[in-house]
């Protein structure tokens, strides 16, 4: 018998298109985006940090009183060390939101929620403060990233608040392009 050359292609070669989905992180560094980079192509990190200065430079965040002193559950012993956890917070949640339909407080509640340290006995999750998560909804709303839902409740982003994300995802895109090329 005699070997042939592998020159040839598999009979599976048409069977599976694209190995690797095209927002993939190892195809990001090697191709070049054609359309619009949305929130889901970045980084969440770098995004949520991105979109928090923002919100920070931009100043139309109304932000209550007590954030400096409030906890933000009831597991927390002390409240953010972080002086612009409100902003994070909101950019957070803004990410969340425009990930998904709709989210209300209670689902916030649950995400932003941790575990109790009960001392001996056994951690329990417990969920965040209501209070923080409703006043970034009604900050994010006032300023128009998010609407209220009247068909399902809770809250969806807006036109004007998707295209503000995707302006900052693809401006973060941008700058991690800039760095890697750097390197």
């Amino acid at each position: 018998m005699h070997l042939q050359e592998h020159s040839q292609t598999s009979r599976f070669d048409n069977l599976v298109p694209d190995a690797t989905p095209h927002n993939h992180p190892s195809t990001l560094n090697t191709v070049k985006m054609t359309g619009g980079i949305s929130v889901r192509d970045v980084d969440a990190q770098k995004f949520i940090n991105a979109y928090a200065a923002f919100l920070k430079r931009q100043g139309k965040l109304p932000i209550p009183g007590w954030v400096d002193t409030v906890k933000t559950g009831p597991a927390k012993e002390l409240p953010p060390q972080n002086i612009d956890w409100f902003y994070v917070r909101a950019a957070s949640v803004a990410r969340h939101v425009y990930l998904r339909k709709t989210v209300g407080v209670g689902r916030l509640r649950k995400v932003h929620g941790t575990a109790k340290n009960r001392g001996s006995r056994p951690s329990k999750h417990v969920d965040a403060s209501g209070s923080v998560d409703r006043k970034i909804l009604q900050a994010l709303e006032k300023i128009g990233v998010l609407e209220q839902d009247e068909e399902k409740g809770g809250r969806r982003i807006t036109q004007s608040g998707q295209r503000d994300l995707d302006r900052i995802a693809q401006t973060t895109a941008e700058a991690d392009e800039e760095d890697e090329d750097e390197e």
